[in-house]
C-alpha cells in the first residue's frame, strides 16, 4: 500500500506549506459535513439508524464465514465465478489470468478501493494492457500518477486549472478551466473508452449474500457503463463487504449516501446480479468475482479490532477529522487515509516499522467516532494500536531513551530536584511570555505548533518547605 517515499515528516511538512490543499480539504469536508447533517435530519431520529447500521455489520462480522459460503454459493449457482485471495498478490493474479485468457487489450474501470489496495493497474499496465478509470475523480488522479487523497472525492486537492493542464496533452490543444468545457472533453474520452473495453473491472460497496447481487453506488454512471457494456466483467471485493438481504441493504444505502455525500441517495444505485442471461439486453456473459483477505481474517479472530471491518467506507470520519482536514490523504502515505486508514493500515499490512506512525495521525477527539454511521469506536482503537505498537518494541529509539529518562528522574527525587533547577536557569532562551516556544531537538519538533509552561523558579516542596519554616 505504500504510496510515497518521502519520510513521514516531510510528507507532512508538504501538507502544511501547501496552502491550497489545506483550503482544499478542509472546503470539501466542510460542504460534505453539512451536507450530511441536512440529509440526516430528514430520517428523523439519526441514532437510531446509527444501531442499525451498527447491529446489521455486527452480525455481519460475527457470521461472515457464513454469508460468504451463501454469496458464493449464489454467484455460483448463476453461472459466475469466485476467486478467494488471500493475499494481493494473489488477487492481482487472478485477475491477470482472467485478461490474458480473454486477451483484453483495453481495461476500464469503475472506482474501486481494493483496485488501489492492490495496486491493479501498474500490474496490468505492465502485461501491456490499456488501463482507463472511468470514475471522473479517478481519472484525474490516474493521469496525475497520485494515489487518491479522500476516499469518496479522490482529486479534491487539484484545482481546475491543475486538471485542466492534466487534459490538455490528452487533447492536443489547449482547454480553458471552466468546468462546461472539461467535463465534455472527458465525456468525449470516456465515451470511446467505454465502446473499446474489452474487460469491465467494477468496485462492489456491498453484496448481497442470499442473491448473489452485486452493488454499486456511484455519481456519475460510469459503473453501469462499465458493468453491462464489455463482455467480461470483474467485481473486486473485500471479504467483509457483504448484506444478509435487500432488508439489510435498504438500510446501509440510506446511511452510505449520507454520510458520504449527503445526498438523499447517491444518484446512481446499480444492483446486478450477473452473468447475462439469454432475455437480458445487456450485461457481461462472464463474470468473475475477486474477494480480497489480505489480513482481513486475522482482524476477523481478533476481538480488539474485529470492529473495524464493519467500515462502509463512507469517508465520514474524515470529514470530522481534524488532523485530516489540516494535511489531507497523501500525508499518511497509505491508500487508506483518515482515522479508519489510520486503524486499518496497520492491521491488513501488518508492519508497525511502516505504517505504525498512522495511529498517532489523531487528536483523539473522538469526532470520528461520533461521525461514524456505523459506530466504530474509531478513537479507541486508535488509542488501542499505539499500546500495540508501543507494546511490540518498535517506538523510535529516541523515544525509548526520553521515557528511560523520565523513569529514571522521577524514581530519583534529589536528582529530579536538581534537573528541575537547572532548567529554571536554562530554559530562558527559549521562553516568550511565560510558555517555552522554542528549543533543542527533540523539544523542537513539539514547539513547532505547541507550546509549554516554563518551569517555575521554585518547585512546589521548595515552597512548602518555606512556608513550614515561618
Amino acid at each position: 500500500m505504500t504510496m510515497y517515499s518521502p519520510t513521514i515528516d516531510q510528507r507532512v511538512d508538504e501538507a502544511l506549506a501547501n496552502d491550497f490543499l489545506r483550503l482544499a480539504t478542509r472546503r470539501a469536508t466542510d460542504r460534505l459535513r453539512n451536507n450530511k447533517y441536512k440529509a440526516t435530519e430528514e430520517l428523523g431520529d439519526w441514532e437510531k439508524w446509527r444501531h442499525a447500521g451498527d447491529t446489521i455489520r455486527t452480525h455481519v462480522v460475527a457470521n461472515l464465514d457464513y454469508y460468504l459460503q451463501q454469496l458464493i454459493g449464489q454467484i455460483e449457482k448463476q453461472g459466475g465465478h469466485v476467486h478467494l485471495a488471500k493475499t494481493p498478490a494473489d488477487a492481482v493474479s487472478f485477475v491477470r489470468k482472467i485478461v490474458q485468457d480473454n486477451d483484453a487489450k483495453n481495461v476500464i474501470k469503475s472506482k474501486s478501493m481494493i483496485s488501489e489496495e492492490i495496486h491493479l493497474n501498474h500490474a496490468l499496465e505492465e502485461d501491456g494492457s490499456t488501463v482507463i478509470e472511468t470514475d471522473l475523480g479517478e481519472y484525474i488522479i490516474q493521469i496525475a500518477g497520485e494515489p487518491p487523497s479522500h476516499i469518496i472525492v479522490p482529486a479534491m486537492h487539484k484545482t481546475r486549472q491543475q486538471v485542466a493542464d492534466l487534459f490538455e496533452p490528452i487533447a492536443g490543444h489547449p482547454l480553458t478551466s471552466d468546468t462546461p468545457t472539461l467535463t465534455r472533453f472527458v465525456r468525449l474520452q470516456m465515451r470511446e473508452r467505454f465502446l473499446q473495453g474489452d474487460i469491465g473491472i467494477t468496485g462492489c460497496n456491498f453484496a448481497v449474500a442470499d442473491t448473489g447481487s452485486i452493488v454499486m453506488v456511484t455519481n456519475e454512471g460510469n459503473g453501469r457503463m462499465v458493468s453491462t457494456l464489455p463482455r467480461v466483467q470483474i467485481t473486486l471485493m473485500g471479504m467483509e463487504r457483504i448484506v444478509p438481504s435487500f432488508r439489510e441493504l435498504d438500510v446501509m444505502l440510506n446511511l452510505l449516501a449520507r454520510s458520504a455525500t449527503g445526498q438523499r441517495f447517491s444518484s446512481y444505485t446499480t444492483i446486478l446480479t450477473p452473468p447475462k442471461r439469454a432475455p437480458d439486453a445487456d450485461g457481461p456473459e462472464e463474470f468473475h468475482l475477486v474477494i480480497l483477505d489480505h489480513n482481513r481474517s486475522e482482524m476477523l479472530g481478533d476481538k480488539t479490532f474485529r470492529t473495524a471491518l464493519k467500515c462502509i467506507r463512507c469517508g465520514a470520519c474524515f470529514n470530522v477529522c481534524p488532523v485530516y482536514r489540516q494535511i489531507g490523504g497523501h500525508a499518511y502515505g497509505s491508500v487508506y487515509s483518515g482515522p479508519i486508514g489510520a486503524v486499518i493500515t496497520p492491521l491488513l499490512e501488518n508492519d508497525w516499522e511502516k505504517w505504525g506512525h498512522l495511529p498517532f495521525f489523531s487528536s483523539l477527539c473522538g469526532a470520528c467516532t461520533e461521525g461514524c454511521p456505523v459506530r466504530i469506536p474509531l478513537h479507541d482503537l486508535l488509542v488501542k494500536l499505539r499500546a500495540r505498537k508501543t507494546l511490540s518494541g518498535h517506538t523510535p529509539k529516541i523515544e525509548q531513551q526520553i521515557f528511560k529518562a523520565y523513569r529514571y528522574f522521577f524514581t530519583h527525587e534529589k536528582t529530579l530536584r536538581r534537573a528541575l533547577r537547572l532548567g529554571s536557569r536554562l530554559q530562558f532562551p527559549f521562553v516568550r511570555n511565560g510558555r517555552i516556544t522554542g528549543g533543542p531537538a527533540p523539544l523542537s519538533n513539539w514547539t513547532k505548533s505547541r507550546t509549554l509552561p516554563k518551569v517555575a523558579p521554585k518547585s512546589f516542596m521548595q515552597m512548602w518547605s518555606e512556608v513550614n519554616q515561618k
